[in-house]
């Protein structure tokens, strides 16, 4: 499956080549009135810039030139009439003030567009640090009222390439009923306190391919929920965060199955988790099958290997009722390195549907603590297991 997954990726990123290798007009936000000042208010200018580009019946660009802009929020909204290039060479900053987002839940939005590219080595800051302290879901149940950096929503056969993500408010990037949308070689960063600002959350779409980022952030560095297919991340350096997630699934009805994820030459560093799956218990019915992780170096991450059935943040959950997410074809391949806690490796599954073909193989994780070496932990579950495996498998029940 791997080397299926990296030969589509080389073939969509040359598709997308010869899409938009052509010369394009550029539209200068400049010439549409941005100061670049950072102080005033150059939404306006982008606005403009943008429609004009996307009216263009032959390929485009949108110029953020070097220096600082103070942008509210901007809708980049098609379909448009040719392959349009955003290219941000300069730090677009957010508002500081929530209140300036009124009923908006993202910051920087990019909506039904085919054949996008947001490139260079510009920044989107989402100047967060005030809101991240209205944000303590356990406190106010209100994860989803800040607004996310940059949101992805029906965006297809598109790339973005070499950006930064700074201090969002809420995720840095939502990845929502996209389809064969490439990430690539991009920055997120946000300190370890910032609460739920996941780096990449991908949801309902299919043929997402992260290629190359690295992601310091207060929560999950990259999570998929629901309907996330044919998913390929790699070389991914992660940490500080939550590690890298499926899920959480099962937490609403009618939720799509997650089919068809690899996680693989990635590193992992000072992160609550590894590399999990995570289900609520009393859930409705679900699936998520063919997820792959292999080739990963953990260091001094806590539960580096993790099957979470009984997921129950907060404890706004029945744990006595299981999980009905059927979780199967799962395999944990090559995973070494250090974890910050004994139980290096969990696999919690649920009594009411155990999980199937879970397979370790290779998987070498020491832990150094009062406690004594690091051991695994399974329930609900018969792992297929082959190679090395440090600790052993399923030395205690769960």
């Amino acid at each position: 499956m791997a080397s299926k997954m990296s030969i589509g990726v080389t073939c969509f990123l040359s598709f997308l080549a010869l899409l938009m290798g052509a010369e394009s007009v550029i539209f200068d936000i400049r010439k549409y009135g941005a100061k670049a000042d950072g102080r005033s208010d150059d939404s306006q200018a982008i606005a403009k810039a943008w429609n004009a580009a996307c009216m263009s019946t032959s390929p485009s660009s949108v110029l953020i030139g070097k220096g600082n802009y103070l942008v509210g929020p901007v809708m980049f909204k098609g379909p448009c009439k040719a392959p349009v290039t955003v290219q941000v060479q300069g730090n677009v900053m957010a508002p500081v003030d929530v209140n300036k987002f009124k009923s908006q839940d993202g910051w920087i939005v990019f909506q039904n567009i085919d054949r996008l590219r947001v490139v260079g080595r510009g920044k989107f800051d989402g100047q967060g640090e005030q809101a991240w302290a209205k944000n303590d879901c356990a406190k106010t149940g209100k994860c989803n009222s800040l607004p996310i950096n940059m949101r992805f929503t029906s965006v297809t056969n598109s790339i973005v390439k070499g950006i930064t993500s700074a201090n969002s408010k809420l995720f840095h990037m939502n990845i929502i009923n996209c389809k064969n949308l490439t990430l690539q070689n991009i920055i997120i960063t946000a300190p370890n306190h910032s609460l739920n600002t996941d780096g990449i959350h991908i949801g309902r779409s299919i043929g997402v391919n992260i290629t190359g980022a690295n992601i310091k952030t207060g929560d999950d560095c990259v999570s998929l929920g629901d309907g996330s297919q044919q998913i390929n991340i790699e070389k991914v350096k992660c940490g500080p965060g939550h590690g890298i997630s499926v899920g959480s699934l099962g937490r609403y009805p009618n939720e799509q199955p997650v089919v068809g994820v690899t996680v693989r030459n990635c590193t992992i560093s000072n992160t609550m988790n590894g590399v999990r799956v995570k289900t609520w218990p009393n859930s409705p019915n679900g699936v998520a099958s063919d997820m792959h992780f292999e080739d990963i170096i953990m260091n001094n991450v806590g539960t580096p290997v993790l099957i979470d059935q009984e997921y129950c943040p907060y404890n706004q959950c029945t744990l006595k009722v299981p999980s009905r997410v059927k979780i199967s074809n799962v395999s944990f391949k090559n995973i070494r390195g250090t974890s910050s806690t004994q139980v290096a490796v969990k696999l919690v599954c649920s009594k009411g549907i155990p999980c199937q073909k879970v397979e370790l193989k290779d998987i070498k994780l020491t832990y150094k603590g009062k406690e004594g070496p690091a051991i695994s932990v399974c329930g609900n579950v018969k792992p297929t297991l082959s190679g090395t495996l440090i600790p052993a498998a399923c030395t205690k029940s769960h």
